[in-house]
């Protein structure tokens, strides 16, 4: 199952960064504006690898914010997108909220059931 959760966690990231770093026509809209879209994609991230990555979730947050910075750095090379720091700042929050969501399922799941 861990192998599952892996995978798709990787894959959720590889379409999040094509979405942010590949040609504007090929990325999804939502009506939830440009923050909600990037809250919305960054919390179902950081929640694929929260329940990927149980057992390294602080090293797991650390690589998550750094890797949010790499993507919006890598958009002042990416024709037609542009780097914020509000962006930064929505996608990294995103990212550790998806992350505490795992961390809670994780925490409730393996607490004892009493009857």
């Amino acid at each position: 199952m861990t192998i599952f959760l892996r995978l798709i966690a990787w894959v959720l990231a590889a379409a999040v960064t094509f979405a942010t770093l590949g040609p504007p026509q090929f990325r999804p809209h939502a009506d939830l504006g440009q923050n909600g879209e990037h809250a919305l994609a960054f919390v179902v991230v950081g929640l694929a690898f929260g329940l990927a990555y149980r057992q390294q979730r602080t090293l797991t947050a650390l690589v998550a914010v750094a890797m949010t910075g790499m993507i919006e750095i890598l958009q002042f090379w990416a024709p037609g997108r542009h780097a914020r720091l509000s962006d930064f700042v929505v996608d990294a929050l995103g990212a550790s909220a998806g992350l505490a969501i795992a961390a809670a399922l994780d925490r409730v799941s393996r607490r004892p059931q009493t009857s």
